[in-house]
């Protein structure tokens, strides 16, 4: 016998439902497409109207009087009725606050003012959405008059000359020798001055060689964030392809010390000499989350100040050719490698005489001071498949354009 008791007194429980109606408009500061046809409907502010009470208490003649005994025409038969139906030639003079209601406010040089009772005048805000927040509209009337005056010095003719233009360069080398190190402030720290300068120069040792910055979700390798890996300035990454899809493979050393000898020969090593192998152990794939092929505004930057004798001090930059962000690729037993190496060997190869040859064109364009003058005489072939040369345009399939003659047979 059970002695278990049922408190169910009903075999179905009832539940009722209370939805929520739909806003009648979108958040604050928040755009939700709507149709804006809602809001010049009638009905849309009633439940606004039927809410908010009217302490008004409103006469006979709606809060306006109109005192009909100030015009005889309107009781005398023979009366003057030029008070009311002026003369279209002989206008009365207006106020002038009356006046300026009768104009058009785009054709104002100055936005209109609202008097205040100590005598000045404030101008209007700038025309705001609905809602905005009150703490950016003044920013924008201020914004709006540096624009304005921006505008009107971009319409002042610029000269554009030869000589202008050696003017405006000697001008600058003239500012920068001139210029003041105690005049120059921190933008944000304040009381911080300039203590030194340096010439930004294009870096000659390492422009031939191409950059790219790639960012890990996580840091790479098996070892803790708070633990120091030497190898990771020297690490090896490869490109993989597998069913289509592509990757980068990644390699370390074993030891610390097998990185920190490689880097040492590496800095150290000779044209000529021999040096040996160090070899780099997989470690695992990681997979291109987002590439930036363009990357206009980011820069490698060395400040050497003249110490090794070798070039003077400057602040020496290099571009940066792509940003890649990777994050580790899920292991797959079933992807198939077309070339998948377990360990890397490292080593010096002298360069060829191709590799020279594009090392040397790309070093010429920071060293050469006619590479300009090069690249113009030696003719350069545009999107079209034109090159340009001596002042004659030859096609890539053997026409030519201008006074052409030899020039045009050879091709």
């Amino acid at each position: 016998m059970s002695l278990r008791k049922s408190k169910l007194d009903l075999l179905v429980r009832v539940r009722y439902s209370n939805p929520l109606p739909a806003p009648p408009c979108p958040p604050k500061l928040v755009d939700i497409p709507t149709n804006p046809l809602r809001y010049a409907q009638p009905t849309f502010i009633n439940v606004v109207t039927n809410d908010t009470p009217l302490p008004m208490i409103v006469d006979a003649e709606c809060g306006m009087p109109l005192d009909l005994g100030r015009w005889e025409y309107l009781w005398e038969e023979n009366g003057n009725d030029d008070t009311l139906n002026p003369d279209p030639d002989n206008l009365p003079s207006l106020d002038p606050k009356d006046r300026l209601l009768l104009g058009d406010p785009s054709t104002y040089a100055t936005p209109y003012t609202i008097p205040t009772t100590s005598g000045t005048s404030t101008p209007l805000p700038p025309h705001v959405p609905w809602l905005r927040k009150t703490e950016y509209l003044s920013r924008e009337g201020v914004q709006r008059t540096s624009s304005s005056h921006e505008s009107k010095q971009l319409l002042q003719p610029i000269n554009v000359s030869h000589e202008a233009q050696l003017q405006t360069i000697e001008a600058g080398f003239t500012a920068s020798t001139s210029l003041d190190l105690s005049t120059l402030s921190h933008p944000n720290k304040t009381g911080v001055t300039a203590i030194q300068s340096y010439d930004v120069l294009p870096d000659a040792d390492i422009w031939a060689n191409a950059y790219d910055l790639f960012r890990f979700n996580e840091r790479p390798g098996e070892r803790p964030i708070d633990t120091e890996d030497p190898r990771l300035d020297c690490a090896i990454l490869r490109p993989m392809e597998s069913d289509g899809d592509h990757f980068l493979a990644y390699y370390l050393t074993k030891e610390d010390a097998d990185a920190l000898e490689f880097k040492e020969e590496r800095f150290a090593l000779k044209s000529g000499e021999d040096n040996r192998t160090t070899a780099f152990h997989f470690v695992r794939d990681y997979e291109t989350v987002k590439i930036e092929q363009e990357v206009p505004n980011e820069f490698l930057l060395v400040l050497d100040n003249g110490d090794a004798g070798e070039r003077g001090p400057g602040a020496y930059y290099k571009n940066i050719e792509r940003k890649m962000t990777l994050k580790k690729k899920r292991m797959n037993q079933n992807d198939t490698y077309a070339d998948k190496w377990q360990v890397v060997h490292i080593s010096h190869v002298a360069m060829s005489s191709d590799e020279l040859e594009e090392r040397n064109e790309a070093l010429a364009e920071v060293v050469d001071p006619l590479y300009l003058f090069s690249r113009d005489a030696e003719g350069e072939v545009d999107a079209d498949g034109e090159v340009d040369i001596g002042g004659i345009e030859i096609g890539t399939e053997g026409d030519a354009e201008g006074d052409g003659g030899i020039m045009a047979e050879i091709f």
